[in-house]
């Protein structure tokens, strides 16, 4: 009877807290049409900076919510309340009475009808590089205060009055050039005209050498608003440097990163830096800032588009010498994945790659777990007690967030794998597409149960040591000698468990050797790249010139007869 009275108040107790909801509407001067997308509803304790600029994996984090909308009419309300989903608290109802700063986002969808039948609602990038805080067109709310009582009758009326700007396009300077290509191969599969960009910088004397042919690295990396990390002026003497950024424990960062733009400018310009075209290239996709450089079920064939249509439009307005041993390829993060992919995928077309903290690339280390072998991504599953995985870390081991946090953050910002980060976008790459248009689950967002058939479909597709075992025979001896990875041992992400099993592989594989290179930086956190002689906050920062003097060892070992290596080298 005392478990019927408890039971009865619980329900009771929920029906109050029930009666709190928010009621968010767009009028009609900012879109006369029903718009499609994901209402966003953000309630922070702080007014320092917008509520939808504090969601994060840091414990700090604002509380979020989120629910879908399919043609919702100026001044119709979408209904927040104890129903909806949340992070990290997971209901309205667990919201303590206090004083919120509140706030919505209106992510807009559009409607692709895809070459394989499927048609879908996706949030096209609008220069911004998928991130729905900033995305010109997305409408949203003014920070308005409120006290929340919990168990009291409340509605909130948030209307999305605001609209975000467009992004300008980058502008060409003297060394960096902007190009855009409409992909034949892209229109054809997303059923409208999509487009390829880079960003080029050209060497020094390149309108004065027109005889010349250079060799070309890709920088691969998370959507590039332009060229960083390249300046033609130096840090003002009197720059600010009070501020502060905590993974590095370090003030002026700002300034630091002002003089190593300034430095590389005064090498790249210098008399004996070899000459060379650097391309950053921008393949943001309704999924995600980046399209990890390959064919996919879900994305469509970026690796053939940037291949075949992007890379040799490059090479022909700039000059480059178009041959697999004059092309590298380098990167961190997505980028480190993204660099030995292609060596991988495309292995006559680069002569080297240097992967730093790489995305994992093995999935018998998925992070911290084997997405083959374990049922449960968000816990380590016993008897008796289930805990939670780890999802990030610092160096010294202690814990940011779990990867169920992390999964349930994201199963906010957006359903069938359109929260436009990490977790979503591996799935949208490498998983099948499902019966309803959409990417596979590769395991329940909600719970971490794992699918093993989805599983087995990325071993065979995108698990790069796997490919590297079962095509050994063909395709060792077309990347030999190519192959560089280097990763932090106190990676955040727990990257460096999957380059472990990849460096025990390479150092036994025969016929051929893999004659590659593995190396650690001792308590290096992401995007250590391979420097032991300077601090990561510094090496981070000199991707484009850290392996220069490999890159020319590697076409002084591996060049064809009759191959040019004099008209860029003036």
């Amino acid at each position: 009877m005392k478990y019927v009275l408890l039971l009865i108040l619980g329900v009771l107790t929920n029906v109050a807290y029930a009666q709190t909801t928010f009621s968010v509407t767009f009028p009609a001067t900012k879109s006369a049409q029903p718009l499609d997308g994901r209402i966003l509803l953000i309630l922070a304790k702080t007014a320092k900076i917008e509520p939808r600029q504090q969601v994060s994996d840091a414990v700090e984090t604002a509380q979020i919510f989120g629910v879908d909308i399919n043609e919702l009419k100026p001044g119709q309300p979408a209904t927040f309340d104890a129903s909806v989903f949340g992070y990290p608290k997971k209901s309205l109802n667990d919201l303590p009475t206090g004083d919120y700063y509140v706030q919505a986002v209106l992510h807009k969808y559009e409607t692709f009808k895809r070459s394989d039948g499927h048609t879908v609602k996706l949030p096209m990038d609008r220069g911004e590089g998928q991130n729905w805080r900033t995305a010109p067109g997305n409408l949203f709310s003014k920070p308005q205060k409120i006290t929340l009582r919990s168990g009291a009758k409340q509605t909130f009326a948030v209307a999305m009055d605001q609209v975000n700007p467009p992004i300008a396009e980058p502008k060409d300077t003297k060394f960096i050039k902007h190009i855009k290509i409409q992909s034949e191969r892209l229109t054809k599969f997303w059923g409208r005209p999509m487009y390829l960009g880079a960003h080029v910088l050209i060497p020094a004397g390149f309108d004065e050498h027109p005889e010349a042919r250079y060799p070309i690295c890709i920088n691969h990396g998370h959507f590039p608003a332009d060229l960083d990390g390249f300046s033609e002026t130096p840090p003002p003497a009197n720059m600010d440097t009070t501020d502060y950024v905590e993974r590095f424990h370090i003030h002026g960062y700002k300034k630091i990163v002002a003089q190593e733009a300034y430095d590389f400018y005064k090498k790249w310009t210098s008399k004996d830096f070899p000459r060379m075209l650097i391309v950053e290239i921008q393949h943001a996709n309704p999924y995600y800032d980046d399209s990890y450089a390959v064919n996919s079920e879900n994305l469509g064939p970026y690796g053939d588009a940037i291949m075949y249509e992007l890379l040799p439009e490059i090479e022909k307005r700039f000059r480059g010498i178009g041959q697999g041993w004059a092309r590298f390829t380098y990167g961190g993060s997505t980028g480190g994945w993204e660099a030995l992919a292609v060596q991988v995928l495309y292995p006559d077309e680069f002569n080297g790659c240097f992967a730093a903290c790489p995305d994992p690339i093995t999935f018998d280390a998925y992070t911290n777990f084997n997405l083959y072998k374990d049922k449960n991504a968000y816990y380590t599953e016993g008897p008796f007690r289930r805990t939670p995985r780890p999802g990030q870390r610092n160096y010294l081991g202690q814990v940011k967030c779990t990867t169920e946090e992390s999964n349930h953050r994201e199963l906010v910002l957006g359903t069938h794998s359109r929260s436009g980060d990490q977790f979503d976008i591996w799935e949208a790459v490498y998983s099948p597409v499902g019966k309803d248009g959409y990417p596979k689950r590769i395991w329940n967002k909600l719970t971490g149960e794992i699918d093993s058939t989805v599983a087995t479909y990325w071993r065979e597709h995108y698990d790069l040591m796997h490919i590297l075992r079962r095509d050994w025979k063909t395709l060792g001896p077309k990347v030999t000698g190519k192959i560089h990875i280097y990763c932090g041992d106190m990676d955040n992400y727990y990257l460096n468990n999957a380059v472990y099993l990849m460096e025990d592989f390479l150092q036994h594989v025969k016929s051929p050797a893999a004659n590659s290179e593995v190396a650690y930086g001792d308590r290096a956190e992401h995007c250590w790249n391979g420097d032991p002689t300077q601090p990561n906050y510094i090496s981070r920062l000199r991707y484009n010139t850290l392996y220069v003097e490999k890159i020319l060892k590697r076409i002084e070992a591996s060049h064809p007869a009759g191959a040019d290596l004099k008209s860029w080298r003036y």
